[in-house]
């Protein structure tokens, strides 16, 4: 197999500046709509990249949970190693990639962690198991065996046996307040499509478009 072989031509649309929106807000909803509409599994996926005290970045997959004009929402153990890059450097980027689609969107900004109320309010709402689970990981800590990780979910399980499973003081939720985002449409030949918004000082949003 040789890797650089293995390409293909990216012949699905193209971008320009009439058909994008002066909110990039709307527009990424106006293109997540899209992506739903096509059956794309896990549309709301994105890569969270987060740096550590020694400028290693280190990136992980999670799911978009809500979406406004303040930003981007996603919840986690406030023990990960994300959150705790995140307690040091709180700058963070967020990739959405509908390759599909010949799509990519692009966040940069800063997370800023949510209210206990609200991050009570969504994990109430999550199923049962993933309550439980919730409360059985110490994410990104080791762990000896998946035997353990699965005999630690049925002590919680038992021990929730009855009642609603109380929030764990160690599971938060952040908003990533965007100041720059960039939407990407694929193009013929390599001369892809990008338009990056940038917030400015007053809180409006200004677009141009960017070489491929």
């Amino acid at each position: 197999m040789k890797l650089e072989d293995i390409r293909r031509e990216y012949l699905q649309d193209g971008l320009s500046e009439d058909m994008l929106d002066a909110s990039p807000i709307k527009q990424f909803e106006k293109w997540l709509e899209q992506a739903v509409a096509t059956n794309l599994p896990d549309p709301t996926a994105m890569v969270v990249a987060t740096v550590d005290e020694h400028g290693q970045p280190s990136q992980r997959i999670v799911l978009l949970k809500h979406l406004d004009e303040n930003g981007f929402v996603f919840f986690t153990n406030t023990g990960s190693r994300k959150a705790q890059e995140l307690k040091g450097n709180n700058k963070i980027s967020l990739h959405f990639p509908w390759h599909h689609m010949e799509r990519q969107v692009i966040v940069y900004g800063e997370a800023k962690p949510l209210p206990t109320t609200a991050v009570a309010k969504y994990f109430l709402s999550r199923p049962k198991e993933s309550q439980l689970a919730a409360w059985a990981s110490q994410q990104s800590r080791p762990v000896s065996s998946r035997k353990v990780l699965m005999e630690t979910f049925a002590k919680m399980k038992q021990k929730f046996s009855e009642g609603e499973i109380p929030l764990p003081d160690f599971w938060g939720g952040y908003c990533v307040e965007p100041t720059k985002i960039e939407f990407w449409q694929g193009g013929a030949h390599r001369l892809h499509d990008r338009f990056m918004y940038q917030r400015q000082a007053d809180g409006s949003w200004q677009f141009g478009r960017l070489n491929p």
